[in-house]
């Protein structure tokens, strides 16, 4: 095979001549560098709209760029990086065929280096490809608005979830948007208010927003009235799990009032017994050890209010699981049920679930929950405690967009 055809082919690139080839001594290290030009369909043309132009000047001179290791070797490509008069876009550098504009890598080395951020800790990716973690990161910014503005990723949307995720102390939060028919994460942007969300429906249109048909959330109130003000067509739903977390929340604090009032009246040993029941009463039956339902069997003989507290909130996830028309049943007599149950914390939540009744009956009847969402603010989670988390919004959004939204590249060179 001729070596013109061989070095592309070594260095990832399309619609570049490489002109040179050479092992160089620099820094203590050998580095191979190959002198390379655009071929004469790519030259001259603008790099932020790919349209020809006029030629402006030499610009910087000769620049390098960072390929993909040729084994154990580093390895760039060196060539010219004159200016050109875009009608458009004014004076900018000509873009080049191997690398995206403003990036000082390949193509190749981006595309890899995303890939494997999306499935590994920014730290052992700087390592592997002998860069700084804030390179990758970058690295990982610029691929994802690349890709992103390839594909219109809220096109086609009817059936959408929206949650809000903290992603770092101080209340610094994202909202986020997920598609129910796809799984990805569609939009997400800083903030967790109208003012954000209404930014979501600005980007998605007044046209597209007619066509959206379910909306899952929780029991935000601002979420629902945004919903309501640009979506006012579609079918709002509650999920569930935030439903039935209100009923835990009401369970704890029983728990805990009981607790308390025993140790006012001199109890501490049966407060402190008192006190040690929290997980046998939160988890879920099935999910129960031999020892926590040998506890739950005492409460019910010896604390009514607290076992009735418990009742209470079994039956409340017994409705969501059901749904349809047996749901709506169940949830009814529930509300019955926690407003004359005695215990302060129920009647307050019978109140709270009375009043997002039409969501909640939505939720019974079309059985659609926010899982989706919650299992994407697990992963944001679990990628910020990869990266000891993220000092820029920025950053974890391109970092969620690449993992969650489908924009993660193939690896060079695979089909996919």
């Amino acid at each position: 095979m001729r070596t013109a055809r061989v070095w592309p082919v070594l260095l990832g690139v399309e619609h570049t001549v490489i002109e040179k080839v050479e092992l160089r001594q620099e820094n203590g290290e050998e580095v191979l560098v190959a002198s390379v030009r655009p071929t004469r369909s790519r030259r001259s043309r603008c790099s932020r709209c790919g349209r020809r132009a006029r030629g402006y000047d030499r610009g910087e001179g000769r620049r390098r760029w960072r390929a993909l290791d040729l084994g154990s070797t580093r390895t760039y490509l060196q060539a010219d990086s004159p200016r050109v008069s875009c009608p458009v876009h004014g004076v900018v550098v000509a873009a080049v065929p191997w690398a995206r504009a403003g990036a000082r890598h390949t193509h190749a080395f981006e595309d890899t280096c995303a890939w494997l951020a999306a499935n590994a800790a920014l730290s052992t990716v700087a390592e592997l490809l002998r860069c700084t973690w804030r390179t990758v990161s970058a690295i990982v910014v610029r691929v994802v608005a690349d890709r992103a503005g390839e594909t219109d990723r809220l096109a086609g949307l009817t059936r959408i979830g929206i949650d809000e995720i903290s992603y770092r102390k101080g209340h610094r939060y994202l909202l986020a948007v997920v598609d129910h028919d796809t799984g990805r994460l569609v939009w997400a942007a800083p903030g967790r208010d109208q003012a954000t969300l209404r930014a979501f429906f600005d980007a998605l249109g007044p046209e597209r927003a007619a066509l959206l048909t379910h909306v899952s959330a929780d029991g935000a109130q601002w979420i629902h009235d945004v919903v309501a003000e640009r979506a006012p067509q579609a079918v709002l739903c509650i999920d569930a799990f935030h439903v039935v977390a209100w009923a835990t929340k009401a369970v704890d604090e029983v728990r805990r009032n009981l607790v308390g009032d025993l140790r006012r009246a001199g109890g501490k040993d049966a407060a402190a017994e008192l006190k040690g029941t929290r997980w046998a009463l939160l988890k879920n039956p099935g999910d129960l050890t031999g020892e926590q339902r040998t506890t739950l069997a005492w409460i019910a003989t010896t604390n009514r209010g607290l076992y009735r507290a418990y009742l209470l909130k079994e039956q409340l996830r017994e409705a969501f699981r059901v749904k349809g028309r047996r749901g709506r049943l169940l949830l009814a007599g529930w509300l019955a049920w926690a407003r004359r149950s005695r215990l302060p914390a129920f009647v307050k939540l019978a109140k709270t679930i009375a009043r997002y009744l039409p969501p909640i009956h939505n939720t019974f009847d079309h059985g659609l929950s926010n899982a989706r969402s919650e299992a994407t603010n697990t992963h944001l989670r679990l990628l910020t405690r990869r990266a000891y988390g993220y000092h820029s919004p920025d950053a974890l959004i391109a970092m969620a967009m690449l993992t969650r939204g489908g924009l993660c590249p193939e690896l060079p060179g695979r089909t996919a």
